[in-house]
């Protein structure tokens, strides 16, 4: 009968050298593999140049390293890459470079589909198959910094989970992810320059302030009224504006951290004065800033972008009342790898 091998990227560091020292081997050879599976992001235990031929052949017997492979690659016309990142069990999900003059941002998936049920958004369309792993996150963001390097001769920058799936429908795996891409045993990145999106999860977000995580928060909002929110994001039955203002009111006073909100406008839905204003009443609680995105189709004729007059009102009182607005245009939805657009088409 075959065993399936063990991955060894879900040992720690003492558990590998802990392994060594069970087969008589010195503790550093633990060291050694550790800094190859994540410093040097090692596919295969024939890159582990600086081991015995001999002790890869006992590692390849013993352990898999499950790594993810970019299976497409399509580059936008505004320079946006969408990777189509093929999973070890043949699942795919998408992830997105987005470059900016100052900045290359990550946009990266935590779940294979999606556990809520937002209409406006292709990934809810899908079925939530599985939760990513930790090294799974951790290779997305690995693939795009290698990116960053060759097509625009600098680091990736930033990382936001905004690509497939509810971040915080994956709470440990996400947790643990962020954890290695900030170590300096990992990507050494700053906490400050990730962002965690929700759809609206009290239980979950008064976990993070609870845990004192040190990245940034942002809320896939939409509306502030109930019933619209509903009709838009069925699980806000389940999980209504009240009890999300009164998590993120816990962040807050947890972290003194700002809030963003990342607000989409269409057509006949959310497009009027009682939408503004309840926005604006929603968002007095803490210190907040409202990003005001562009809606991309995903064929659904009940959902069209706003007229230009309903985006310039939002932003117009948003700012009167003394919050910070965005007016965000998408990147790379000739390719689909706009917001809301991430549905792997080609798997």
């Amino acid at each position: 009968m075959q065993t399936t091998k063990k991955d060894i990227r879900a040992l720690t560091r003492e558990q590998l050298r802990d392994f060594f020292i069970s087969r008589g081997d010195k503790a550093f050879r633990g060291n050694q593999v550790y800094e190859w599976l994540w410093i040097k992001s090692a596919h295969s235990f024939e890159e582990m140049t600086n081991l015995s031929l001999e002790t890869r052949e006992m590692l390849e017997a013993n352990f898999v390293i499950n790594h993810i492979r970019v299976d497409q690659m399509q580059r936008s016309s505004d320079g946006t890459i969408k990777n189509a990142v093929r999973l070890h069990d043949g699942l795919v999900v998408e992830s997105v470079l987005i470059p900016t003059p100052t900045r290359t941002t990550a946009c990266v998936s935590s779940q294979v589909g999606c556990s809520l049920d937002c209409k406006f958004c292709a990934t809810a369309r899908l079925k939530r198959m599985r939760n990513l792993n930790p090294d799974e996150i951790y290779d997305q963001v690995v693939a795009i910094d290698n990116e960053s390097r060759l097509y625009f001769d600098r680091p990736l920058s930033n990382i936001v989970f905004m690509g497939m799936g509810e971040p915080l429908m994956n709470y440990n795996n996400v947790l643990k992810a962020i954890e290695k891409i900030t170590s300096k045993e990992g990507l050494g990145m700053s906490p400050r320059r990730i962002t965690v999106s929700t759809s609206g999860v009290p239980k979950m977000i008064r976990k993070l302030a609870d845990d004192q995580v040190k990245f940034k928060l942002a809320v896939s909002l939409h509306s502030a009224i109930d019933e619209v929110r509903t009709a838009i994001m069925p699980f806000n039955e389940h999980f209504p504006l009240q009890e999300l203002r009164d998590a993120l009111q816990h962040w807050y006073d947890k972290t003194k951290s700002r809030i963003t909100y990342e607000y989409v406008v269409w057509k006949g839905i959310n497009d009027r004065p009682e939408d503004v204003k309840a926005l604006v009443q929603f968002c007095r609680f803490a210190p907040s800033k409202v990003n005001l995105i562009e809606y991309n189709p995903i064929g659904d004729e009940h959902f069209k972008q706003a007229d230009f007059s309903a985006i310039e009102m939002y932003k117009k009182t948003l700012e009167s009342n003394g919050i910070t607005v965005t007016v965000r245009r998408s990147r790379g939805k000739d390719i689909d790898a706009a917001c809301g657009q991430l549905a792997n088409k080609q798997a």
